[in-house]
């Protein structure tokens, strides 16, 4: 069981964030390869990816089964509500060299107390850190950004659309509910009552929390909590929580619609399955932003669509019209 006790000041403190790089990591893991089908089918070929582009570094600390530990340096604490992938690689690469020696000690050794076994480092992994931790760092910064180039970056407007949708309604839950309904409407293995948050895990961890970040997922189909392995405390936990990715997907418009609406028209409104923004729409219909926020436009003033900020952006959505429309009814 993992503990984390908190008062109403960390409750207080305690935020949402999406995290570039955190998804990333999550693809390294074994329990992040099971979105083998649907619009997220992408996930499972991301291991791909780092056996083609001989990414040492990151293939040998990859895990093949759940269980195992990952550096957490690769996926560096946000210190605001939406880090760029660019801002987290560099703070991979000025990742203090007593913390990367001692996070990859612990990929090693495990924890004991907390029930968190060890595993082997592959020969390429020990030879990289045997230039100083500091290079370790700027290396395996430079395979992360080439994974994520490859490997997420495509798919990312869409992921993002659909986290930031997320949180927006928790967000809306919180303010109607209040944070402790909020921790318990998570999951079901989570709970929070009277200070004290528990997660049902295999770990054993108590520790006292100053806030905790709350970061919805993708890519993970479980529940899980990243904490400090170095000295339990120096970075608040990050209790990163699965969302199911959209069941559905886009419906081809018919014939009818298409010449009712015109044929990019009718397509803008079949892609909004899940919310999205002008340029996740204009990469994945080859336009460009002003073509596509043009027919949006179109489409917002006909009542079709919706469209609400969020962040610095804008997301687009049907509306039950438009749901209505696209079905024919």
């Amino acid at each position: 069981m993992i503990r984390l006790t908190i008062d109403s000041a960390g409750l207080a403190r305690t935020r949402f964030a999406v995290s570039p790089l955190h998804e990333a990591v999550n693809t390294l893991m074994a329990s992040g390869l099971n979105s083998r089908t649907g619009p997220y089918a992408w996930v499972s070929r991301t291991r791909r990816v780092l056996r083609r582009e001989k990414l040492e570094l990151l293939s040998g600390l990859a895990l093949e089964q759940d269980g195992g530990y990952i550096p957490d340096f690769l996926s560096p604490h946000p210190t605001g509500p939406e880090p760029t992938v660019a801002e987290q690689l560099e703070a991979v690469r000025r990742t203090d060299p007593d913390r990367v020696r001692a996070e990859l000690e612990t990929v090693q050794r495990g924890i004991a107390a907390a029930n968190l076994a060890g595993r082997p480092v592959p020969d390429a992994v020990l030879r990289g850190l045997e230039r100083g931790p500091r290079h370790f760092a700027e290396r395996i910064a430079d395979e992360l950004g080439r994974y994520w180039e490859l490997a997420l970056a495509p798919y990312w407007p869409d992921a993002r659309a659909v986290l930031d949708a997320e949180i927006d309604q928790r967000g809306r839950f919180l303010a109607r509910h209040g944070s402790g309904a909020l921790f318990n409407s998570l999951a079901p293995q989570l709970s929070w009552s009277d200070g004290l948050i528990q997660l049902e895990s295999r770990f054993e961890v108590t520790l006292p929390a100053r806030m905790v970040l709350l970061m919805p997922t993708l890519v993970s189909r479980r529940i899980h909590v990243i904490l400090d392995p170095v000295d339990g405390c120096h970075r608040p936990p990050t209790l990163m929580y699965p969302i199911a990715p959209p069941a559905a997907v886009p419906q081809t418009p018919t014939p009818a619609l298409a010449q009712l609406l015109g044929p990019t028209r009718a397509d803008l409104l079949a892609a909004l399955v899940d919310p999205a923004t002008t340029a996740a729409l204009a990469a994945r219909h080859y336009l460009s932003a002003g073509t596509v926020s043009y027919h949006l436009g179109v489409l917002h003033r006909s009542g079709l669509v919706s469209r609400v900020r969020s962040g610095r952006e804008v997301l687009y959505r049907r509306t039950p019209r438009g749901e209505e429309l696209l079905a024919g009814r």
